[in-house]
């Protein structure tokens, strides 16, 4: 418990920052203390309750899915939209703007970011307002690969989401795929892409899509990085979807294929251990993908829209108990 000097301190403190929109520049000359110190101030606030923030959102939101997902998969979080089954693209938007909110609550100072291709995270941060924060950075999380469309690649989206907070994008100058294991360490081994991979790899918040096997709408084939048929292998193999272009089974485990070991980015353990990585996918086509990618450990926070959710957590129920009644909720 706080005692009541520093209670009235912090509640100052927030009163000028969220009632009376003062910066925290203008805060710290106002009180003589510096602005790391109205920084910390206001966050010890949020911290003891002293400023209370309701967030209003505009998105409606299933929270009975979101508790089932949470516990049923460890989660730290789990942000479901409801939708409809004909609005597929609309409501990719509004996961993207709904997820977009709740990144930039959860941003802080000097803080690294990590993202991944596709288009679920180019809706998100597309969605991003452009906002200030000091010593951002943004890195690529897996190397480049020839879009026909550009924006959705890696290189793009972490250029993006660095201009609108004001941050230092860190290109990761390399292929997604090399074109063997020995190529791919020599890469690995580069200086500027060790850099790079090192951001990553010790990066607060990654933003992650999750891709499923479905060969007309992979962008490695799109790429020309893998063949339809090669996917469709990959599948009868056990592979269920990748993240960050390494592919996994419906269990959760790396799936033991020449991709995995010749892609250049992050490692699955290396996302692991990332405090916060928000994975964004949604679709029937996805079901599969995104249960494998929970069982993965990677994901910390997942954001799907109800449909997609309910199905998930149907085919976890069928998969550890064979017969069981729908979920309903």
């Amino acid at each position: 418990m706080i005692d009541e000097n520093r209670h009235e301190l912090l509640a100052q403190v927030a009163s000028l920052y969220y009632e009376h929109e003062k910066s925290q520049n203008e805060i710290a000359k106002e009180l003589g203390l510096s602005r790391v110190k109205i920084y910390r101030i206001l966050k010890e606030a949020r911290e003891e309750g002293v400023a209370k923030i309701i967030i209003d959102w505009p998105i409606e939101r299933d929270s009975q899915l979101e508790e089932n997902l949470s516990q049923v998969f460890h989660l730290k979080k789990a942000l479901v939209i409801k939708s409809t089954l004909q609005d597929g693209t609309s409501s990719l938007q509004r996961l993207g703007q709904m997820t977009a909110r709740y990144l930039e609550m959860t941003l802080e100072d000097g803080m690294t970011l990590t993202v991944c291709l596709g288009r679920s995270t180019y809706e998100v941060i597309n969605a991003v307002r452009p906002t200030f924060r000091s010593h951002i950075n943004v890195a690529q999380a897996m190397g480049s690969i020839p879009f026909a469309i550009q924006e959705l690649d890696s290189a793009a989206l972490a250029r993006q989401l660095a201009q609108k907070l004001g941050g230092q994008v860190l290109y990761l100058s390399s292929p997604l795929v090399a074109t063997s294991p020995e190529a791919a360490a020599v890469l690995r081994s580069q200086p500027l892409i060790e850099r790079t991979l090192n951001a990553s790899r010790n990066a607060d918040i990654a933003l992650v899509g999750i891709g499923s096997l479905n060969p007309r709408n992979s962008r490695y084939v799109q790429a020309d990085l893998i063949t339809a048929q090669a996917l469709i292998e990959l599948e009868q193999e056990g592979a269920v979807g990748d993240i960050g272009g390494q592919f996994f089974t419906q269990s959760g485990g790396l799936h033991p294929c020449k991709y995995n070991q010749c892609m250049i980015g992050l490692s699955m353990e290396e996302m692991k251990q990332i405090p916060n990585t928000i994975a964004v996918a949604m679709g029937k086509e996805k079901v599969k993908a995104i249960l494998g990618g929970l069982h993965t450990g990677v994901i910390d926070v997942l954001c799907t829209d109800h449909i997609t959710a309910r199905e998930v957590l149907q085919l976890e129920l069928s998969a550890s108990s064979p017969g069981s009644a729908p979920i309903s909720t």
